[in-house]
């Protein structure tokens, strides 16, 4: 039987693979019979993710898988811009060698792993900036990240697939992680404004056109 976290890793996958599609309404009952497990797990993921933006409330049977919105993902974006650089710029002074090994281990550990599910290599992309930025010794302003990572990680995931975006992405690491060590943070955080800018772009656009084609 799929443990709480099983489940929870499970249904955010088939939720990013669209075998739950947008709109799709989710009740305990047909979940727990569709993993095989019971309805108090099942109630308690269900719970998880609609707290990190996987899951919405439908009525009184269940939640509903969230669609794709071009506000939230211009929102979603115009949030990163603000913290992400500022985490960056402040974590950059107490950044240490072992800090950026790290970082580049997680990025071989990506490059090398090409069957990673969606869901798992947006996981691992978030862990490479949070390494980055963990230094920047503001508790509060880690903890909005970890929150904003969780609404971005869905539309990331559909991105990769939608766009093959993920060696764009790679290079742009690779390159954010050469420049950090060089001491150049200045160069590091413009290449990360524009890193999240492309990609924000490149989502909206993507959007854009398919609900233009409906």
């Amino acid at each position: 039987m799929l443990k709480k976290q099983q489940l929870y890793n499970q249904l955010k996958q088939h939720i990013q693979l669209q075998h739950w599609p947008p709109g799709t309404v989710l009740t305990q009952q047909q979940l727990a019979e569709h993993y095989g497990v019971s309805r108090i797990v099942v109630r308690d993921v269900q719970q998880a993710l609609l707290s990190d933006g996987w899951l919405e409330p439908h009525g009184k049977a269940g939640m509903q898988v969230p669609g794709f919105s071009v506000t939230e993902a211009q929102e979603l974006c115009l949030l990163r811009l603000q913290l992400e650089p500022l985490a960056l710029q402040l974590a950059a002074a107490n950044m240490s060698f072992s800090q950026l090994g790290q970082a580049e281990d997680l990025l071989g550990h990506i490059a090398a792993h090409k069957h990673l599910a969606p869901y798992q290599r947006g996981e691992l992309n978030w862990q490479f900036h949070r390494i980055l930025y963990q230094s920047c010794a503001k508790p509060h302003l880690l903890r909005l990240l970890d929150q904003l990572h969780q609404q971005v990680s869905r539309y990331l995931g559909y991105q990769e697939q939608a766009l093959a975006y993920a060696d764009t992405s790679a290079a742009e690491h690779a390159e954010l992680l050469s420049l950090l060590r060089q001491g150049d943070t200045e160069q590091a955080g413009k290449l990360l404004v524009s890193h999240i800018t492309e990609a924000g772009n490149l989502l909206v656009q993507l959007l854009q056109k398919q609900q233009g084609a409906r």
